[in-house]
């Protein structure tokens, strides 16, 4: 969290209640009827290709539901949720029809409902926390908001912890309520359960993430062992294996999150932290003027406000950045390292990361009473969110401004370079954020951390090569193409941002060893596009499949055109994307997904392909625009 915006946060609409009579001060503020154009107000580059698409439409206020809805239905327009509480509605409907609500003085804007993955060795000794309960710090009296996919509600690491749950799961085609209740939101005990029939896909519990993260923060053994959990389903289950790479995978859509935020306002009990162990698009800078972050950081700063921390993954993409919503000033955003105490290969890095905390081979809970070990930013997000309990517990009416910067003085400095500056971000110490101690030493993380020549990650060479191209795949890379045809499928992929992270079959105890996280390569090599069909073909490649999705999931996060315009989630379709130049909108599809994997397999520089990608998201962008952008991606180095 960078404090510099902190001013701002004492005139915001407060959203947790520090008695009952603050519910009233729930209601949202109602906004100006919007005088901008319709075109103004819908988001560049929705549904501009064709078809139907997902999107939430803001409106003057909570009022407004009945008579919008109304004339929604009258325009065709699917109208999928109306939280009458919130100046909001989800709806689906083509590019036309959204650009004909947005005509109606009442709706202010309309943009994507955009979707978020997961972001995915004691560590409690290396950060101090041991010594911290020893003291008797044990965050009791607070507790931690796990914004997730639910919890083991019965697991002997979380036993008592749980003091309150919800459940905001969205529905749509091939999008399934992840709530137990099977609607779009559930209060009360058990609705945060991630148990359910609906987390299982071939017996392996696809919704075990929220319980690691919550046994790092206030488990039995975690960071704040005496905290209270108010655990938050906020994912749906995706059936698209296009998509997912798999049978099914979890999203978190922005409506979801959007609702959690505002309940835990709403929660009379003492909460010193949410944690977001997700994120979407990865940013160099601070994002705050960003369309998303114009929505959540309002959110963030009253919670803050109000004495409650937004703790957030930076991302795992050994990237010089951090993923959003971590990106957001006032969020905390948080790196890994390892038990070495050296930057974490995966994690990403730089300024605007507030903290580093461990997350490699974190030991864990997950579900049906087993422990297992999980790497990512997501494992160290947590630790910092019972960080912030022990403090708020020492110190229940000190500010939470105060007690972020104690944690960041406090801790030990890593002091490394980012683009030839040299930048510190401070390791977590808990134990000399408790007792005022001296921070430890400084240690120098340059050169940066890459992946271990040892156990190379995805995307990285093999160690008996010293050449740095990848090696041959004896079982052959890529899918077999189909025959080349143009992509103008007109269906758009509902769901823009998917990465992985950790992907592990659960094991009994002892804790098993997760999978490499899946992050940018580091060749740093820049190939063409004829080579990175090369690379897709099956049998002609040299990087494994296992690399190549990777990088086309990375691709997809980074990217508003890849899968959100042009279907490139798989192999075989990403082929066809790279392939097809039949005309200049190709064109440009073809340099720009060859521009993108280069980017994952470690080349720097994303401002080319941003700008470019504007051409490509423009309603009607002529043929001359789409060469130069297309020539400008092919030519940029």
């Amino acid at each position: 969290m960078r404090l510099r915006p902190l001013i701002a946060t004492a005139i915001m609409l407060a959203l947790l209640p520090a008695a009952p009579a603050f519910a009233d001060d729930l209601t949202p503020t109602p906004t100006p009827a919007s005088t901008a154009s319709a075109e103004e107000k819908v988001e560049e580059g929705l549904a501009v290709d064709g078809g139907s698409v997902r999107a939430i439409v803001e409106l003057t206020d909570p009022a407004q539901h009945a008579p919008m809805a109304a004339k929604a239905a009258e325009g065709s327009v699917e109208v999928l949720l109306q939280p009458q509480a919130q100046p909001f509605m989800v709806v689906e409907g083509t590019a036309e029809e959204l650009a004909a609500l947005a005509e109606d003085p009442r709706v202010t804007s309309i943009h994507r409902d955009r979707a978020y993955p997961p972001a995915l060795a004691s560590s409690i000794a290396q950060i101090g926390a041991d010594q911290a309960h020893a003291a008797g710090h044990t965050g009791a009296g607070q507790n931690i908001a796990i914004l997730d996919t639910g919890v083991d509600l019965d697991h002997p690491f979380l036993s008592g912890r749980v003091v309150a749950e919800a459940c905001f799961s969205a529905v749509d085609a091939g999008v399934e309520s992840l709530c137990p209740n099977g609607q779009t939101s559930q209060v009360g005990a058990g609705s945060a359960d991630a148990t359910t029939a609906k987390c299982l896909l071939d017996g392996t519990n696809l919704c075990d993430h929220g319980t690691h993260v919550a046994g790092i923060a206030a488990g039995t053994g975690g960071v704040a062992p005496g905290a209270g959990i108010v655990a938050v389903q906020v994912f749906s289950r995706v059936n698209d294996e296009d998509l997912c790479g798999a049978a099914a995978c979890l999203l978190a859509y922005e409506s979801s999150l959007r609702l959690a935020l505002d309940h835990v306002a709403s929660l009379t009990e003492p909460i010193a932290a949410v944690n977001l162990s997700l994120g979407g698009m990865p940013y160099e800078t601070s994002c705050d003027d960003s369309e998303e972050a114009r929505v959540f950081k309002p959110k963030i700063d009253a919670l803050l406000a109000k004495g409650v921390a937004t703790v957030v993954a930076a991302g795992n993409e050994y990237f010089e950045g951090a993923t959003f919503p971590a990106c957001i000033s006032s969020a905390v955003a948080v790196g890994a390292n390892d038990d070495g105490d050296a930057i974490a290969d995966f994690s990403n890095r730089g300024a605007l990361l507030d903290l580093f905390a461990p997350g490699v081979d974190i030991e864990s809970s997950v579900p049906d009473d087993q422990m297992t070990t999980y790497s990512g930013t997501s494992m160290a997000t947590p630790h910092v969110a019972g960080a912030l309990a022990l403090l708020k517990a020492q110190s229940p009416d000190t500010p939470m401004p105060d007690l972020i910067a104690k944690l960041v003085s406090t801790g030990r400095p890593y002091v490394y370079q980012v683009d030839g500056a040299e930048v510190r971000t401070p390791r977590l110490d808990v134990a000399a954020a408790v007792t005022g101690g001296t921070p430890q030493p400084e240690i120098s993380q340059s050169p940066p951390a890459a992946p271990d020549p040892a156990d190379p990650g995805p995307g990285d060479p093999d160690p008996a090569d010293p050449d740095p191209s990848p090696q041959p795949d004896p079982t052959g890379s890529g899918p077999t193409p189909e025959p080349e045809q143009p992509s103008d499928d007109p269906t758009p992929v509902p769901l823009p941002t998917v990465t992985v992270t950790v992907t592990i079959t659960v094991t009994p105890t002892p804790a098993a060893k997760a999978a490499p996280v899946c992050t940018r390569g580091t060749a740093a090599k820049r190939l063409t596009a004829k080579q990175w069909a090369k690379e897709i073909h099956r049998g002609s490649g040299t990087m494994s499949d296992e690399t190549l999705t990777c990088y086309l999931k990375l691709v997809g996060k980074a990217s508003k055109v890849f899968p959100e315009l042009t279907k490139a989630s798989s192999l075989g379709k990403a082929y066809r994307v790279i392939k097809n130049t039949k005309t200049a909108k190709r064109r440009l599809d073809s340099a720009l997904l060859t521009g993108w994997l280069n980017w994952a397999h470690g080349v720097n520089g994303t401002k080319t392909l941003k700008s470019s990608e504007k051409v490509r998201l423009a309603k009607k962008p002529t043929n001359a625009a789409l060469k130069k952008a297309a020539t400008k991606v092919i030519k940029s180095r």
